[in-house]
């Protein structure tokens, strides 16, 4: 029995059918940007084809160097890169896949001082000024540009091209009034603003013929000031069509928009409406994307007709075999995709390779191998957070007897706390593959047990996977009956009044100061009225007054520092952390010297300037600590002089901010070593 009978039906496009309704969509790895790199692509996408997925989309590349996204970055230019780029659809045909190139001009978003763009206007995310306004000639060699792009993606072996027609690139540049001011026939109405990729489409169509995909994506919500109507919207998806275009797929918000789109906290599928409301105005195929990750979820999106095929890029960076997983319908033993940007999105915007959190091999296939053990070795690993869970998976995964010992009487560790955060319900999911793995491969695991050095004396490698405990600040007062660990915070082990005082803020004050704000599991109204997201029909771009959602308790974040709270969390999910606690009305606070807690409260030092300062007392209920972790670290002197191998990851091994990335990626290296 197919478990999901639209997910995996086939879809003719005429001149071609996809074996199933999955695009992975684009994500720009880094693996792009040098002709060097095109084996590692190569292994990135033909792993990802033989695990089923039907079309993959490439980064972007440029169909010139004035729409770089980097310096010398990615560009389809010449037939030598064309030539080059055989080795990355080769190897995605061998498995039966299909693969476009996604074609990208990124406008005034190019890091870059060469940029060219509609109007010479500033674009707050990205640095070198203002770019040049296109000349009239320009933009019609621009448009030239594209279709010499797509020549040569079909040269190269590709099933096709994705024209990149959303996310605040050039061509949404071109579309509407906020970015171009241009009075020639590429400006002023929106007819006229819609000309440039009308026309790039249309000349695409004609340099390749029509047994050639042609992708176009489109925004169907920008999610900015002065954005296009959903009357627009409409009247450009029937012109894309009329011009050519192959599918439509869906693209949602600007990046300079602050509303999030993609990080943890948005809901499953939160987009897929805005899609379906698309689908009854063109006879071509649509796609949904955006916060798409279980086999179950897309099944629904397709069966309810608001789209028929589903982009995933992230989750299939988590597991490249979802779609055979989902096939055999062994869809528990998916590799879940936690939406939490610290690999892939925060590497991309740092200009470095992109990965997973989750999937340490994403785009390091060639470099990170895990093949079975030539001698298999009894391995015991302490410790069942991250980590702790990683290295026992991959360690049994390639043919080691591994046993698990477990202090608490729960696996999961940190991602266990996690996971009870609003927003951040999705860390389960990696617990609950962990756990899955280790059954499947027959590890033991001993829960509430607390190993000594002796009980691990027998193994032949040691794994010291035991975290870390918080670490409980210098200040008089701190045993007072008002101070609690955050830990027993989440895990509902003490009462926390109205009026609550979280010193530190790192990303542990800032997930428990949400955690007592709001509840978790909230329902897609409630998050589009929190953020400010309504029908496009009501409201340009969708963009609507946000309604504010009463926070549960008064919340006051401290932090030691001098500098900007929040400065250290995520590249691209710390501002939606930071606006949260903004909109709940979290007064936050830095520059503080702690200087006792009483029954009056805690009492302060906030600096006001280079030699000022002022003594506050917070009258608070509760006060949350969150001031570091420390490591357990017990086991490894007495395994040592016992002679063990020991090998210390994760937390137990550097504690100083919990970093799941850092933990897992070490796990699953160790392991690929013994």
């Amino acid at each position: 029995m197919n478990p999901y009978p639209h997910l995996l039906e086939p879809l003719d496009l005429g001149h071609t059918t996809l074996r199933n309704r999955v695009i992975m969509g684009s994500m720009h790895t880094g693996l792009e940007d040098r002709a060097k790199h095109l084996p590692e692509l190569a292994a990135y996408f033909g792993e990802r084809a033989k695990g089923g997925v039907a079309l993959s989309v490439t980064g972007g590349y440029a169909p010139n160097w004035h729409g770089w996204l980097l310096p010398f970055g990615s560009q389809m230019t010449s037939t030598r890169l064309a030539d080059k780029h055989r080795l990355v659809t080769d190897a995605v045909h061998e498995h039966d896949g299909k693969i476009v190139m996604q074609l990208l001009h990124a406008g005034r978003y190019g890091y870059h001082p060469f940029k060219r763009a509609a109007s010479s206007i500033q674009s707050p995310i990205t640095p070198f000024g203002k770019p040049r306004a296109m000349s009239t000639r320009e933009v019609g060699r621009t448009v030239d540009d594209f279709a010499a792009s797509a020549v040569l993606a079909r040269r190269a072996g590709y099933d096709g091209v994705e024209i990149m027609g959303s996310e605040g690139y050039l061509i949404n540049q071109m579309l509407t009034a906020r970015t171009n001011d241009r009075t020639d026939r590429w400006g002023g109405s929106a007819e006229n603003r819609m000309r440039f990729p009308v026309e790039v489409v249309e000349r695409v169509r004609e340099a390749v013929g029509h047994d050639f995909i042609v992708m176009y994506r489109m925004s169907l919500l920008d999610l900015v000031d002065d954005a296009q109507s959903w009357e627009e919207t409409v009247d450009l998806a029937k012109k894309l069509e009329a011009a050519g275009t192959s599918i439509i797929n869906t693209g949602i918000g600007w990046h300079e928009a602050r509303v999030p789109t993609i990080v943890t906290s948005v809901p499953r599928a939160a987009f897929a409406w805005v899609t379906g409301k698309l689908r009854p105005e063109v006879s071509i195929p649509v796609v949904a994307s955006n916060r798409i990750n279980t086999p179950e979820v897309a099944e629904e999106i397709i069966a309810s007709g608001q789209a028929d095929l589903v982009s995933m890029a992230r989750p299939l960076l988590a597991d490249p075999f979802f779609v055979q997983k989902a096939a055999e319908n062994r869809g528990d033993e998916i590799n879940t995709c936690i939406a939490c940007n610290q690999a892939c999105l925060d590497h991309t915007f740092a200009n470095l390779r992109a990965s997973c959190l989750v999937n340490p091999r994403a785009a390091h296939e060639t470099t990170l191998v895990l093949s079975p053990t030539r001698v298999s070795k009894r391995i015991a690993v302490v410790g069942a957070g991250p980590a702790g869970l990683a290295a026992a998976s991959e360690l049994s995964g390639r043919g080691h007897t591994v046993e698990v010992f477990e202090a608490l009487p729960e696996v999961g560790g940190q991602f266990r706390l996690a996971m009870h955060i609003p927003g951040k319900e999705e860390f389960k999911e990696t617990i609950r593959y962990y756990s899955r793995r280790l059954e499947i491969n027959g590890v033991k695991v001993h829960l509430g047990v607390r190993a000594t050095a002796e009980d691990l004396a027998d193994f032949d490698e040691v794994v010291v996977a035991t975290g870390v405990e918080p670490r409980v600040p210098s200040v008089p007062g701190v045993d007072h009956a008002s101070v609690v660990s955050y830990q027993d915070v989440i895990r509902g082990l003490v009462p926390v009044g109205e009026r609550v005082a979280v010193m530190g803020a790192g990303g542990i004050g800032f997930d428990v100061s949400e955690f007592l704000l709001h509840e978790p599991d909230e329902s897609l109204e409630q998050w589009n009225a929190r953020w400010g997201v309504t029908d496009p029909a009501v409201e340009r771009g969708g963009l609507a007054t946000k309604v504010a959602t009463p926070p549960r308790r008064a919340v006051t974040l401290l932090q030691r520092k001098n500098t900007a709270l929040g400065k250290g969390l995520g590249k691209t999910s710390g501002w939606v952390h930071r606006q949260t606690l903004k909109d709940s009305g979290v007064e936050m606070v830095k520059g503080v010297t702690y200087d006792r807690i009483d029954d009056a409260g805690l009492h302060i030092t906030v600096a006001t300037g280079k030699d000022t300062s002022e003594s506050r007392v917070l009258e608070v209920d509760t006060i949350v600590l969150c001031t570091g972790q420390e490591s357990v670290r017990d086991l490894v002197d007495p395994l040592e002089a016992l002679g063990r191998p020991v090998h210390v990851i994760g937390g137990a091994d550097i504690a100083a901010e919990l970093d799941a990335k850092r933990a897992i990626k070490q796990a699953t290296e160790l392991a690929a070593r013994l």
